[in-house]
């Protein structure tokens, strides 16, 4: 059993937010990503990594373990908690896993993100709930999620569909 403090999750939700609006205003893809210590201090963010080279995987998740699990020991990071403006897609649920944090707390859901991008070519969102990936694993993630899905959702209005 995860032993994870209680902490904020729409003020932390929130700062996810911000980076994923920073990542837009960067010309990338609106999608960010924030590393909670356990003592609910925020010690990593993250903004999708898209541009400039095109790197389909450059996900804001994938990203920010690849980063967290070379600076901190997986005792720590299993006290941690990722917030993300979006949930987990199959691959970043995998280094979320691996790198070892305890929580998850996300935005809109993958179902609800694959309604807005469409067949968008630089996002072909698998519906596939990071839950189900985590539930194949030989440990727990908790996950808090949908929370603030509305907020998350505008993030994307104007992005996905061309005029």
């Amino acid at each position: 059993m995860n032993h994870l403090p209680d902490l904020d999750h729409a003020t932390l939700m929130r700062r996810a937010f911000v980076v994923a609006a920073r990542a837009r205003d960067n010309g990338n893809h609106p999608f960010g990503a924030i590393l909670v210590g356990p003592d609910g201090k925020v010690i990593m963010e993250q903004e999708n990594g898209f541009l400039p080279d095109r790197d389909m995987t450059g996900h804001a998740e994938r990203l920010l373990m690849t980063r967290a699990s070379k600076a901190f020991p997986l005792d720590f990071l299993r006290k941690c908690s990722i917030y993300t403006s979006a949930e987990p897609c199959a691959m970043c649920a995998g280094a979320i896993y691996w790198a070892g944090v305890g929580r998850v707390v996300y935005g809109m859901s993958e179902h609800e993100l694959k309604a807005l991008t469409g067949d968008h070519p630089e996002n072909p969102t698998l519906d596939l709930p990071c839950r189900t990936v985590f539930g194949a694993g030989q440990r727990q993630v908790e996950v808090i999620g949908p929370i603030l899905a509305e907020e998350a959702a505008s993030q994307h209005y104007g992005v996905w569909v061309s005029s």
